[in-house]
Parts: structure tokens; sequence; C-alpha cells
């Protein structure tokens, strides 16, 4: 005889029998959960709570015996709900939100829809699960973002530099195109009126701050790489051309359970580097690439591909044939940073070092 066991929500009796089949979708925000009960083909049931995780667990313990899957779209939350009903054995999965299926005559949106259909599109097996990362990957992975935070405010501060002599039509100083020290130093002595020396001396300071920030944070890099967890990684990765502690370290942080990729077009993928295919009958056409994935670790891999075939001819040979396919050097690029990502994917999940190929 099945057992049957019920929970109470919003004073009705939901009941469950461990021969029924039970996906939960979540739609998760800051302060708020809505929940769908899909059971055996419909839903059963439907709620709005507080965004308190044991009262999510709570509310789904009751339907551990038929529950198949528990799901929910990675969005600013993070993972901390996923990691707490996996502790407590229950069965989750955290989908890609541009993986989502679209409804093509979707007339209408709202969270209450949003996670009925995570639970429809969860009995149908038609999300694709993104790999939850452990507390501590995620913390090591969040040092990387940082400094990619960092840089951006850094070129932020050096455009509004620009920006503001080319407004009051005072001469760029000799340096200040890479922003050497003494390109910099300069902007510190111009004869300007005291308002505008003022504005333009906030800025430099507000510069310097921030680079002295972003040392700050490299070296915080460089430790994490000492540690033992990432070292061996970070020792074979480095042992590519032109792949430095940054770039292993993004690699390796962001690419957090590398073994779950079959083959080096999945890698591709993760980082938005492989093209979008649009086939029909014999005709094939290879479109932009996806730029699924972090855009600062697909950026760190196409300024190390540029380093690369700057250091390696046999690097350089692909470009060039790539340059001469496509006619556009960012295409062509693209191609080898593809190849670069594939290439040290490999190494870290073989623990083989870089081998000059024949």
């Amino acid at each position: 005889m099945d057992r049957v066991t019920r929970v109470k929500v919003s004073g009705k009796r939901l009941q469950v029998v461990a021969s029924d089949v039970v996906h939960v979708g979540l739609d998760v925000h800051k302060r708020s959960i809505h929940v769908a009960v899909w059971r055996n083909g419909r839903v059963a049931r439907h709620w709005v709570m507080p965004a308190d995780h044991r009262q999510v667990l709570a509310r789904l313990e009751p339907l551990r015996a038929a529950l198949v899957r528990v799901v929910y779209e990675a969005g600013p939350t993070g993972y901390r709900l996923a990691r707490r009903l996996r502790s407590a054995g229950l069965p989750v999965e955290v989908v890609a939100p541009s993986k989502t299926p679209q409804r093509a005559d979707q007339s209408a949106k709202s969270d209450r829809l949003d996670c009925v259909q995570l639970a429809e599109y969860s009995a149908a097996r038609l999300l694709r699960p993104v790999a939850i990362p452990t507390e501590q990957q995620e913390a090591d992975r969040q040092v990387l973002r940082l400094r990619d935070q960092v840089m951006r405010k850094v070129r932020r501060v050096k455009q509004q530099i620009k920006s503001f002599l080319l407004q009051h039509g005072i001469a760029e100083p000799a340096g200040l195109k890479h922003f050497s020290a003494a390109g910099v130093e300069a902007l510190r002595h111009l004869a300007l009126r005291d308002e505008l020396q003022f504005c333009l001396d906030e800025l430099v300071a507000e510069l310097a701050e921030l680079q002295a920030r972003l040392r700050r944070v490299n070296r915080r890099i460089g430790q994490l790489a000492a540690e033992a967890r990432h070292a061996p990684a970070v020792a074979v990765l480095k042992s590519h051309p032109a792949v430095g502690p940054i770039t292993a370290m993004t690699f390796r942080t962001e690419l957090h359970h590398a073994g779950r990729f079959r083959d080096g077009t999945e890698v591709g993928q993760y980082f938005g580097l492989a093209p979008r295919v649009r086939q029909s009958g014999a005709t094939r056409r290879d479109g932009p690439i996806s730029k699924t994935g972090r855009g600062h670790a697909r950026a760190i891999l196409v300024q190390a591909a540029w380093r690369w075939i700057a250091q390696d001819p046999s690097a350089k040979t692909v470009y060039d044939r790539l340059l001469h396919n496509t006619g556009i050097p960012q295409k062509a690029i693209v191609g080898v940073a593809r190849r670069l990502a594939l290439c040290l994917w490999r190494m870290m999940t073989r623990g083989e070092r870089y081998r000059q190929a024949a």
C-alpha cells in the first residue's frame, strides 16, 4: 500500500502518494518565492511564500516520496537555496535562463506563470541544468570577478579623464595614451583654472585609488593560485604559452567541475565562443558567437589568444588560416581563443602540461 503524505497549502490538503510524479518549479526573488507543484501532468498547487530557506524546505518535505525534481533559474539570489535543499537530500537543479525554452505564443508573463512553466518543462525534460559550485569555489571565483569589476572602473575613469580634457580643449600630455606614470603625473601640473584643476585632481586621485585596489586584488589572486586546491592545476595551465596566473585562475575558477564537459564543443559553448549554427537542408551557415556565459572570462581568453599568436608560430599559422577564410581579424582571433579554451580544458582534466604540436 502506498504511503500517503499530506501537506497543507493555502488551507487545502495536497495528497501525494509514492507512485505520483511531482515536479516543483520555483521563481526565486529577494523577498518572495513563487512555488508551483506539477503532479501527474497538471498543476496541483501554487502558492507564494517568503524567501526563507527553512520554510521552503518545510513545505517541500511532505512531497519527498514523489518528488522527482525541484528547479529554479540561476539569478542574483545565487545557489544558497539549492545547496540548502541538496543538503536535506532533495533533488534540486538550477537551470540556465538562456537555455529555458520560450513559448512562441506567450502573451503574458508573471512570477506565477514562470514557476508553473519551469515545473512543466522539468517534467518534459526540457531544461538544462548548470553546475552548482561549492561555497569555496564560488568564493574563489568571486575574487576573479572582483578584478573584472575593478578593471572596468579603471577603464571608466581613464575615459572620464580623456573626456574632461577634450571637453575643455586641453591637450593630452605625452604618455597619456597608455596612461604611463609620467603622463598621469603631468596631469597634476597643467595650467588650469582652480575649479578645473580640482575636478581633474579628483579624477586622477580616483584612478590612483583604483589602481592600488587592482594591485591588492592581483596579489590576492596570486595567493589563491598558490593554495593547495589550485596550485597543481594552475601550474599545468601556466605551461601553455601566453597563459599567466590571471588567465589560469580565471579559467580554473569559471570552469569549476571541468570533468562535466563531454568534449571541446561544450567548453566553447560554455564560454560563449561557439558560433550560432543555422542549417536548412544542405545549407549550413555559421553565425556570430553565442556570447553565453561570463563576458570577462571570454575577454580574458581572447586577450590570451592575441599573446599566443605573438609567441607561438603554430598558433600564428592557425590565425592566418582563419583570417584568410573569414577576412575579419576579430572572427579569426575568436577561433584561436576557442582552440585555446579547448586546449586548456584538456590539459586541466588530464593533468598534462602543454606539448608543442609537431
